[in-house]
Protein backbone atom coordinates (compact mmCIF):
# COMPACT_ATOMS: atom_id res chain seq x y z
CA UNK A 1 0.00 0.00 0.00
CA UNK A 2 2.93 2.29 0.61
CA UNK A 3 3.58 2.23 -2.84
CA UNK A 4 0.28 2.54 -4.19
CA UNK A 5 0.19 5.95 -1.83
CA UNK A 6 3.56 6.92 -3.19
CA UNK A 7 2.08 6.91 -6.74
CA UNK A 8 -0.59 9.41 -6.08
CA UNK A 9 1.36 12.06 -4.27
CA UNK A 10 0.61 15.73 -4.75
CA UNK A 11 2.56 17.12 -7.64
CA UNK A 12 5.52 19.08 -7.15
CA UNK A 13 4.71 22.91 -6.82
CA UNK A 14 7.00 23.44 -10.37
CA UNK A 15 3.48 25.91 -11.52
CA UNK A 16 4.08 28.56 -8.68
CA UNK A 17 8.01 29.08 -10.17
CA UNK A 18 7.91 32.80 -10.70
CA UNK A 19 8.38 32.17 -14.15
CA UNK A 20 4.85 31.29 -14.46
CA UNK A 21 3.43 34.17 -12.64
CA UNK A 22 3.22 36.55 -16.01
CA UNK A 23 1.46 33.88 -17.81
CA UNK A 24 -1.02 33.04 -14.86
CA UNK A 25 -1.73 36.80 -14.08
CA UNK A 26 -2.17 36.93 -18.70
CA UNK A 27 -4.74 33.73 -18.31
CA UNK A 28 -6.73 35.60 -15.35
CA UNK A 29 -7.00 39.34 -17.15
CA UNK A 30 -8.16 37.27 -20.15
CA UNK A 31 -11.05 35.36 -18.00
CA UNK A 32 -11.98 38.38 -16.78
CA UNK A 33 -11.53 40.77 -19.73
CA UNK A 34 -13.53 38.29 -21.77
CA UNK A 35 -17.15 40.14 -21.90
CA UNK A 36 -15.33 43.53 -22.74
CA UNK A 37 -12.86 42.16 -25.61
CA UNK A 38 -16.15 40.43 -26.66
CA UNK A 39 -17.79 43.92 -26.57
CA UNK A 40 -15.20 45.45 -28.63
CA UNK A 41 -15.21 42.82 -30.72
CA UNK A 42 -18.79 43.03 -31.72
CA UNK A 43 -18.60 46.68 -32.52
CA UNK A 44 -15.90 46.17 -34.58
CA UNK A 45 -17.83 43.67 -36.49
CA UNK A 46 -20.95 45.87 -36.52
CA UNK A 47 -18.92 48.87 -38.01
CA UNK A 48 -17.37 46.93 -40.23
CA UNK A 49 -20.26 44.47 -41.95
CA UNK A 50 -23.09 46.37 -41.08
CA UNK A 51 -24.78 43.35 -39.22
CA UNK A 52 -25.56 43.00 -35.52
CA UNK A 53 -23.36 39.98 -33.69
CA UNK A 54 -25.54 37.90 -31.60
CA UNK A 55 -25.05 38.51 -28.01
CA UNK A 56 -23.34 41.63 -28.56
CA UNK A 57 -26.36 43.22 -26.12
CA UNK A 58 -28.66 41.39 -23.31
CA UNK A 59 -31.99 41.64 -21.31
CA UNK A 60 -31.96 41.24 -17.59
CA UNK A 61 -34.57 40.00 -15.99
CA UNK A 62 -34.79 41.51 -11.94
CA UNK A 63 -37.47 40.79 -9.53
CA UNK A 64 -38.26 43.51 -6.77
CA UNK A 65 -40.27 43.52 -3.72
CA UNK A 66 -42.33 46.92 -4.78
CA UNK A 67 -42.41 49.56 -7.37
CA UNK A 68 -40.74 52.73 -5.30
CA UNK A 69 -37.78 49.97 -4.71
CA UNK A 70 -37.88 49.07 -8.35
CA UNK A 71 -37.57 52.50 -9.19
CA UNK A 72 -34.83 52.93 -7.42
CA UNK A 73 -32.57 49.72 -8.05
CA UNK A 74 -33.94 51.18 -11.92
CA UNK A 75 -32.48 54.96 -11.55
CA UNK A 76 -29.30 53.75 -9.43
CA UNK A 77 -28.82 51.30 -12.91
CA UNK A 78 -29.02 54.22 -15.46
CA UNK A 79 -26.75 56.69 -13.35
CA UNK A 80 -24.08 54.22 -13.14
CA UNK A 81 -24.50 53.61 -16.73
CA UNK A 82 -24.84 49.74 -16.70
CA UNK A 83 -27.92 49.87 -18.98
CA UNK A 84 -29.34 52.29 -21.35
CA UNK A 85 -33.51 51.50 -20.62
CA UNK A 86 -34.83 49.74 -17.84
CA UNK A 87 -38.42 48.70 -18.06
CA UNK A 88 -40.74 48.56 -14.86
CA UNK A 89 -43.59 46.10 -15.29
CA UNK A 90 -46.80 46.61 -13.23
CA UNK A 91 -46.97 43.82 -10.00
CA UNK A 92 -47.35 40.17 -10.84
CA UNK A 93 -47.65 37.42 -8.57
CA UNK A 94 -44.96 35.23 -8.12
CA UNK A 95 -44.70 31.82 -6.50
CA UNK A 96 -41.32 29.98 -5.95
CA UNK A 97 -39.90 27.46 -2.68
CA UNK A 98 -37.54 29.28 -0.38
CA UNK A 99 -36.05 27.03 2.61
CA UNK A 100 -38.18 23.79 1.61
CA UNK A 101 -41.32 25.73 1.31
CA UNK A 102 -43.59 27.18 -1.52
CA UNK A 103 -44.19 31.05 -0.98
CA UNK A 104 -46.29 33.31 -2.77
CA UNK A 105 -45.55 37.11 -3.21
CA UNK A 106 -46.21 40.17 -5.45
CA UNK A 107 -43.42 41.38 -7.00
CA UNK A 108 -42.75 44.12 -9.59
CA UNK A 109 -40.31 43.25 -12.72
CA UNK A 110 -37.28 45.06 -13.64
CA UNK A 111 -36.59 44.50 -17.53
CA UNK A 112 -32.93 45.85 -18.29
CA UNK A 113 -31.37 46.58 -21.77
CA UNK A 114 -27.78 46.35 -21.72
CA UNK A 115 -24.56 45.30 -23.72
CA UNK A 116 -23.51 42.02 -22.44
CA UNK A 117 -20.07 43.17 -21.32
CA UNK A 118 -21.68 44.86 -18.35
CA UNK A 119 -23.60 42.53 -16.96
CA UNK A 120 -20.75 41.34 -14.43
CA UNK A 121 -20.92 44.89 -13.09
CA UNK A 122 -24.83 45.21 -13.26
CA UNK A 123 -25.20 42.04 -11.09
CA UNK A 124 -22.84 42.75 -8.30
CA UNK A 125 -24.44 46.04 -8.17
CA UNK A 126 -27.98 44.38 -8.02
CA UNK A 127 -26.46 42.86 -5.21
CA UNK A 128 -25.56 44.97 -3.00
CA UNK A 129 -28.33 47.06 -3.40
CA UNK A 130 -31.34 44.93 -3.57
CA UNK A 131 -33.47 43.71 -0.30
CA UNK A 132 -33.31 39.89 -1.46
CA UNK A 133 -31.25 37.48 0.45
CA UNK A 134 -30.73 35.85 -3.05
CA UNK A 135 -31.79 38.28 -5.63
CA UNK A 136 -33.31 36.99 -8.90
CA UNK A 137 -31.20 38.11 -11.30
CA UNK A 138 -31.42 36.37 -14.83
CA UNK A 139 -29.61 37.26 -18.27
CA UNK A 140 -30.49 36.51 -22.00
CA UNK A 141 -28.65 37.52 -24.53
CA UNK A 142 -30.51 38.91 -27.76
CA UNK A 143 -29.89 37.19 -30.80
CA UNK A 144 -32.00 39.99 -33.25
CA UNK A 145 -32.98 43.13 -32.90
CA UNK A 146 -33.15 46.93 -34.49
CA UNK A 147 -29.24 47.76 -35.33
CA UNK A 148 -30.12 51.05 -34.84
CA UNK A 149 -31.49 50.63 -31.15
CA UNK A 150 -28.22 48.09 -30.24
CA UNK A 151 -26.58 51.20 -31.80
CA UNK A 152 -28.52 53.55 -29.48
CA UNK A 153 -27.41 51.48 -26.23
CA UNK A 154 -23.64 51.69 -26.83
CA UNK A 155 -23.81 55.35 -27.57
CA UNK A 156 -25.18 55.82 -24.02
CA UNK A 157 -23.27 53.24 -22.37
CA UNK A 158 -20.24 53.62 -24.04
CA UNK A 159 -20.02 58.06 -24.33
CA UNK A 160 -18.21 59.81 -21.50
Amino acid sequence: MGSWCQRFQAPSQSWLRPGWMPVLLVMIGSCLMYPVLRSIIGQIHTAVTGSYLPGTHSLAFINCPNEQLAKDIARGILEKKLAASVNIMPKSSSLYIWKGEIEESSEVLLVVKTMTAKIYELSGYVRLVHPFETPDFVTVPIDQGNPDYFKWIEEVLLEK
